[in-house]
């Protein structure tokens, strides 16, 4: 396992973690947080194992209530960005202001809903905005249902996809495996590698050092998915990075946890 004593690094960044106070939640959501995950109980652990920058991404339950994420960013504007939760019709005003503050993508949490995302085929306007803001598209489906969502969605968005894709299996014929390869093709595209316990049974490893293949090193990103909602149990920081080095080596590390996501949220260009 990895620590700040054995290989620190002042640009390892978290990908994917959430802020949230307990049992606030929109009405109705399926999930309501029994416990607070508080920015600096996130920092605390993150920075233990090296970690020193995050992306503060907007829980499903608080909805279109990107207040805790913007809070934390305003708190702490060089080392953290944001990926947030919007309505379609979001105006020009509100993205302008999210992005003044660190935002940086807009996450469509489909897992456990609805993957009719219709409302999104209609948003010209908004997208046309990201595009100049220079945002990316991040999505979170149920196991298997990634690319008739993408089918759905603009195909020259820059695209990052949640928990190593959730496809029915391993395999490179797989059909999510399949959709974001050719997606590749034409667009920037990332895999986070996280939330190995979202897999339905999908071996991790296995499914990391095939994203490894088939994207290569300059595609994956990690995170944390701290506090694993649903999954707290296996909320231990240190497992859940040093599970990294056995999925794509340590000779990748600083691709995936530096490189990779200080391009995508930092606009560090390659080789800065």
């Amino acid at each position: 396992m990895y620590t700040m004593n054995s290989m620190p690094s002042k640009n390892w960044v978290d990908t994917h973690f959430h802020v949230f106070n307990a049992r606030e939640a929109f009405a109705g959501a399926r999930y309501v947080p029994q416990y607070t995950a508080s920015l600096q109980d996130w920092m605390a652990v993150s920075q233990g194992v090296g970690v020193t920058r995050g992306v503060c991404v907007q829980p499903s339950f608080l909805g279109v209530d990107n207040r805790l994420m913007v809070g934390a960013l305003k708190a702490h504007p060089d080392v953290l960005r944001g990926v947030a939760v919007l309505a379609a019709v979001t105006h020009a005003d509100e993205l302008n202001a999210l992005h003044a503050v660190g935002v940086r993508g807009i996450r469509l949490n489909l897992a456990g809903v609805s993957h009719d995302v219709t409302e999104w085929t209609r948003a010209e306007r908004l997208w046309q905005i990201l595009h100049e803001l220079g945002w990316h598209l991040e999505v979170h489906t149920d196991q298997g249902a990634l690319p008739e969502v993408l089918r759905q969605l603009p195909s020259d968005m820059p695209l990052v996809v949640d928990h190593m894709a959730k496809p029915i299996a391993a395999r490179t014929m797989d059909a999510s495996i399949a959709a974001v390869v050719r997606r590749a093709q034409h667009a920037a595209t990332y895999v986070k590698l996280s939330g190995a316990y979202r897999l339905g049974g999908v071996d991790a490893a296995s499914l990391a050092h095939l994203w490894l293949h088939e994207l290569g090193p300059a595609a994956l990103l990690w995170g944390s998915d701290w506090p694993c909602t649903n999954h707290e149990h296996l909320a231990n920081y240190g497992v859940l990075f040093a599970a990294l080095s056995a999925w794509v080596g340590p000779q990748h590390l600083d691709d995936v946890l530096s490189h990779n996501p200080q391009r995508l949220y930092w606009g560090v260009p390659v080789g800065a």
